[in-house]
């Protein structure tokens, strides 16, 4: 059961956007952006405020990559796995993320909710690969060692 504050954000959300079954991918993007995911209680009350059915809404939702259900650390770590970047080594990249942070192909999310780590099939950057991206900034020519130390530079040089 979410906090009555959730509800209360989505509302004003609703209102920047309007009541309207139009507004239904806008007001998914606003709530995922506020919360780095898309609560599925939130998505039915947006359905039912907007005159959409859950169904239509969570069809929606699943229909696009970009929505989650599951929440993400502060940091989401996109590992690209295209054909440049694979052939460019992203498999031991991702490999020491994945021993890094403590996660696997099924755990995604430290504990801490501070990173979460997703391989994506190609983020645009062909010519810079091996590449990932930290939430919006992109990172070319990974290695496997510099990954760890991103990792240590964003938890504020703290290492292991």
């Amino acid at each position: 059961m979410l906090d009555q504050s959730y509800y209360q954000k989505v509302d004003e959300i609703i209102a920047c956007h309007g009541r309207k079954s139009s507004s239904l991918i806008p007001i998914m993007q606003d709530i995922q952006e506020t919360y780095r995911y898309l609560p599925g209680e939130l998505l039915t009350y947006v359905a039912k405020e907007i005159g959409v059915t859950e169904a239509k809404a969570y069809s929606v939702a699943t229909f696009y990559e970009n929505f989650s259900f599951e929440a993400k650390g502060k940091y989401v770590i996109k590992v690209c796995d295209g054909t440049a970047c694979h052939v460019r080594k992203s498999t031991p990249v991702l490999e020491a993320l994945y021993k890094k942070l403590g996660l696997s192909k099924k755990k995604h999310t430290t504990d801490d909710m501070l990173f979460t780590v997703e391989t994506v099939s190609c983020l645009g950057a062909c010519g810079l690969a091996p590449t990932m991206m930290v939430n919006d900034e992109v990172h070319p020519r990974m290695t496997p060692e510099k990954a760890e130390e991103l990792i240590d530079t964003l938890r504020g040089g703290a290492g292991a």
